[in-house]
């Protein structure tokens, strides 16, 4: 183990402790504590895509794409995702006019594709949420599931090695690390799961967690495609050993927005706690 390495390891434990505990506290603060959480991280998250899309500035459309996310967010944790929703479809074209008024060096990739790629994980998570019966408990069980993808795929391509997952996306992720993110994902859902008495068999709990693990990895290859597209490392230098904030949650987004379209699909919560 190299020393290089090992310093990195040893931020990355500290920065994802320091975060971890910042989210369990306002998941259990509950609202409105949890929804003002919620709403910082994706100003956050917007002013890092507005810089990521600017070509490393900030300007007048990454000010007007905080204030739409900021708004959808808050729409969200007050409990009307349908407003929040609408507001998700509507609000591209004007970003991208805006943006082209402008000069801004990527109108679209604000506007179109910045609008909903922020806006609909941060809805599905106040959405799972809020659900009177189960929400704080599901949304529990999604963190853990994905912090154990996290990890797991971390340390299984680390130790294991092997072929590479996407070479021309990532140069670091193997399949490995998606073998070990699924079964540490499995492992994790299915502890949560029989700990908190999740309606579910272990089966089931143990399946869908390994699909988040997939969806998770899968967010986190998208946002190292669009970093790639604008030849970046990461999307800023917010937390130490991780990047920016959206370097962090990009699976969390991921497996949010699925679990959220999943359960809406279903139209039932699909975990239950007794």
């Amino acid at each position: 183990m190299s020393e290089a390495w090992a310093r990195g390891l040893f931020l990355r434990i500290i920065s994802a402790l320091v975060l971890a505990t910042a989210t369990l506290a306002a998941v259990q603060a509950g609202p409105p504590y949890f929804g003002a959480f919620v709403t910082a991280a994706a100003i956050i998250m917007a002013w890092e895509w507005g810089r990521l899309c600017g070509d490393g500035t900030f300007n007048a459309t990454g000010a007007a794409l905080i204030l739409v996310i900021a708004a959808t967010s808050n729409f969200a944790a007050f409990g009307e995702p349908e407003v929040a929703l609408v507001m998700t479809m509507a609000a591209p074209l004007p970003l991208i006019v805006l943006a082209r008024l402008r000069h801004h060096p990527h109108p679209f990739w604000v506007g179109l594709v910045g609008v909903p790629y922020l806006s609909l994980p941060v809805i599905a998570v106040h959405w799972l949420y809020l659900s009177p019966a189960s929400g704080r408990m599901t949304l529990l069980w999604l963190l853990v599931i994905v912090w154990a993808t996290d990890t797991a795929a971390y340390f299984a391509g680390k130790l294991i090695g092997g072929p590479l997952l996407a070479p021309s996306i990532s140069p670091k992720k193997t399949w490995a690390g998606l073998g070990g993110a699924m079964v540490g994902a499995a492992a994790a859902g299915v502890a949560v799961g029989l700990t908190g008495g999740a309606s579910l068999s272990v089966p089931m709990i143990a399946g869908i967690a390994m699909i988040l693990a997939v969806v998770a990895q899968g967010g986190d290859l998208a946002e190292s495609f669009v970093k790639r597209r604008f030849g970046v490392k990461d999307a800023s230098a917010l937390i130490p050993g991780h990047g920016g904030l959206l370097d962090r949650v990009d699976g969390l987004m991921a497996a949010a927005a699925a679990f959220g379209l999943f359960q809406a699909v279903s139209g039932t919560e699909v975990l239950s706690w007794r």
